[in-house]
C-alpha cells in the first residue's frame, strides 16, 4: 500500500533531512490491522485513526483499496451495517490470519526498534564527543588569548 503517504511533514528533522525516511514499506497494512484489532470500523473512521501513525491520507480510495485487498487475502472480513442516518457502511474486522500477521509485524518492528536504538545511541555518542571536542578547542583557544 505504497500510495499511502509519508511521514508527517510537521516533524522538524524531516524538513531538513535529505534522507528518504518515513515508515517501513507497506506500514499502513499493519496499522490498519492494529486499528481493526482494537475495534471493528468502517473505512472513513480508519482514515482518521491512521493519522497518529504519521499518515495524512489525501486519497481515501487507497485505504478502501487496501481493505478490499486485505479482505481478499483473508486478513479482514467485512459486513454491511445499516445506519439510521445515511447510507449503509461496510464495517471491517480483523481475522485470525490478520492477527497472525499483526503479531509478525510487531516482532519485526521490535527488532527494527532495537537496531534503530543502537543507531541513535551511537549517533548521540558521536555528537557528544564532537560537542566535547569543540568545547575543548574553544577553551584552549580562549586560554591562549
Amino acid at each position: 500500500m505504497q500510495e499511502l503517504p509519508v511521514l508527517d511533514s510537521g516533524v522538524e528533522a524531516a524538513d531538513h533531512c535529505r534522507c528518504e525516511g518515513g515508515q517501513p514499506k507497506n506500514f499502513a497494512r499493519p496499522c490498519l490491522l492494529l486499528l481493526l484489532a482494537e475495534a471493528p470500523a468502517h473505512g472513513y473512521e480508519l482514515l482518521d485513526r491512521l493519522r497518529p501513525f504519521g499518515f495524512e491520507v489525501n486519497d481515501p480510495a487507497s485505504v478502501y483499496k487496501s481493505l478490499r485487498q486485505m479482505e481478499q487475502d483473508g486478513l479482514v472480513t467485512s459486513q454491511w451495517e445499516l445506519s439510521t442516518r445515511g447510507p449503509a457502511r461496510r464495517v471491517y474486522s480483523v481475522t485470525s490470519d490478520g492477527r497472525d500477521l499483526l503479531e509478525a509485524w510487531a516482532r519485526t518492528l521490535e527488532q527494527n526498534r532495537a537496531v534503530l536504538t543502537s543507531y541513535l545511541e551511537r549517533y548521540r555518542a558521536v555528537e557528544s564527543r564532537e560537542s566535547g571536542d569543540s568545547t575543548a578547542q574553544f577553551q584552549s583557544v580562549g586560554a591562549r588569548g
